[in-house]
C-alpha cells in the first residue's frame, strides 16, 4: 500500500477551506483511493456513478443530498461528469448550506467536468490537480523504477516489468476506444495510436502541428485539438513558453510532454532499464520524468520554459509568491555550469537555478555574473533530494 497520507493533508486542508472541492487527475492515479482514505477519516457518504447501486441511489438526488447535508456529512462523488444534472443542484445545495466541505468531486475526465462545474458552481468549487506517484511516496523503491515504469499505481507496483509494459498496453488501449469516444472525440483507434506514438517522438521538443498533420493527413486545427484534448485529460502536458522584453528572438511554440514516463516507454518499445539508458530519447525521457517530479513539489502558481531563437533556454521557469525560479534538468554524472545558464539567470532576473542531475551529491555551481549572491548559487540537486529539499524550491 503507497503511503500518500502528504497528499491526504493537502486534501483535508482544501475542504477545510473551501465548500466543494474537485479533485481531477487522469484515470488510474489514485483519486478514488485517496477520496475513501479521506472517508473513512471523516462523516462522509460516498457516490461511484460508474457503480449501479449509487446511481439508484441518486434516483431523487435533491431529497438523498439535502438529508445527508442535513446531518453534517460531507458527500464524496466519484466520476461526477457523469450526471451533469447534478451540478445546478449542487450550487443550490451548496448555497443553502453555509459550511466548508459539503462536497468533494472526482473526476477523470476534466474538460467536461471543468466545462459543467464552471457554468454552475463558478466561486464555490476549488480545484486540486493529482498526478501519479511522486518520490517520495515510493521511498522503499529506486527512482530507476519510477522511470521507466511510470507513476501509475499499478504499473509502477507491478511484479515485474514486463507486467507494468502489458498494464500500460491495456490502459491506453482503453482510453482511446473506451474514454475518448464517451467524452466526444470520436477518432478511429487506428489514427489516434499513431497520434500517441507521434506524440512520443515529441516529447520534450517545441510542438509544431504541422508535421504530426501531414504524418497524419490530417488539418492541423484537427492535430491541435487532439493535442489539447489530451491535455485537458492530464495525460499530456502542453509547457508554454515564457516571454520577456530582451530584444531578443525568442520561441513561441509550446513544449509537448507525455506526463506518465511509463506510456512513453511503452509507446517508444522501452521494456527495461538497460534499454533505457541506451535510448536515443532517454535524455527527453529524463528531462519529462523530473519536470512532472519538480512540479509536484514545488506546487508553482505558474510554469513555463524560455529559449531563444540564438540558442539560450532554460528547461523549467517556475514562479510562486513573488519569486523566479529556473530548473535545468541534466542526465548527467556531474553537471557543469554553461554559458546558457548564465544567459538564463541574468535575462530573466532568476532569484535562484537548480540543475537537476541523476546523482547523488549537492553542490554549487557558481553564482550568475550579475544576480546571484551567496545566499542563492547555481546548484546541482540530485532527483533523488527533490523532496528534502521541498522548502527551498519556492
Amino acid at each position: 500500500m503507497i503511503d500518500r497520507s502528504q497528499l491526504l493533508s493537502v486534501l483535508s486542508d482544501r475542504l477545510a477551506e473551501t465548500r466543494a472541492v474537485a479533485l481531477l487527475g487522469a484515470r488510474q492515479v489514485g483519486k478514488t483511493t485517496l477520496a475513501r482514505s479521506y472517508v473513512q477519516r471523516h462523516r462522509c457518504s460516498y457516490f461511484d456513478l460508474e457503480d449501479p447501486q449509487a446511481l439508484a441511489e441518486l434516483a431523487q438526488p435533491q431529497a438523498v443530498l439535502q438529508g445527508l447535508l442535513t446531518e453534517g456529512r460531507t458527500v464524496v462523488i466519484d466520476e461526477v461528469q457523469r450526471r451533469p444534472d447534478l451540478f445546478p443542484l449542487l450550487r443550490t445545495l451548496i448555497d443553502q448550506h453555509n459550511r466548508n466541505a459539503q462536497f468533494l468531486l472526482l473526476g477523470s475526465a476534466s474538460p467536461l467536468l471543468l466545462r459543467q462545474s464552471s457554468e454552475s458552481l463558478a466561486g464555490r468549487l476549488g480545484l486540486m490537480q493529482m498526478g501519479g506517484l511522486a518520490l517520495a511516496e515510493v521511498s522503499d523503491q529506486s527512482w530507476a523504477r519510477l522511470w521507466l515504469r511510470g507513476g501509475f499505481p499499478r504499473a509502477c507496483l507491478a511484479n515485474s516489468d514486463r507486467a507494468a509494459q502489458r498494464w500500460l498496453r491495456d490502459y491506453l488501449a482503453l482510453v482511446i476506444e473506451r474514454d475518448l469516444p464517451q467524452l466526444g472525440l470520436n477518432v478511429a483507434a487506428p489514427v489516434m495510436q499513431r497520434f500517441w506514438r507521434l506524440l512520443a517522438h515529441y516529447h520534450g521538443q517545441t510542438w509544431n502541428a504541422a508535421e504530426p498533420a501531414r504524418s497524419l493527413g490530417l488539418s492541423e486545427p484537427t492535430v491541435r485539438k487532439y493535442l489539447d484534448f489530451l491535455s485537458g485529460l492530464q495525460l499530456v502536458r502542453q509547457l508554454a513558453p515564457w516571454h520577456e522584453n530582451l530584444g531578443k528572438r525568442q520561441v513561441k511554440a509550446p513544449k509537448v510532454y507525455l506526463r506518465d514516463t511509463g506510456l512513453l516507454h511503452y509507446l517508444l518499445g522501452i521494456a527495461d532499464p538497460q534499454t533505457l539508458w541506451l535510448h536515443p530519447r532517454s535524455g527527453a525521457s529524463w528531462e519529462g520524468f523530473a519536470l512532472e517530479q519538480v512540479l509536484q513539489v514545488a506546487q508553482p502558481d505558474e510554469a513555463y520554459f524560455w529559449a531563444t531563437h540564438a540558442g539560450a533556454e532554460l528547461d523549467l521557469l517556475m514562479f510562486k509568491r513573488g519569486l523566479r525560479v529556473g530548473v535545468e534538468f541534466k542526465r548527467v554524472d556531474a553537471p557543469r555550469m554553461t554559458p546558457s545558464m548564465h544567459i538564463a539567470m541574468n535575462d530573466l532576473q532568476l532569484d535562484a537555478l537548480y540543475v537537476v542531475y541523476p546523482g547523488t551529491r549537492r553542490y554549487a555551481l557558481g553564482h550568475s555574473f550579475e544576480r546571484a549572491t551567496p545566499s542563492r548559487p547555481i546548484e546541482a540537486v540530485p532527483l533523488a533530494d527533490l523532496g528534502r529539499m521541498q522548502a527551498d524550491w519556492l
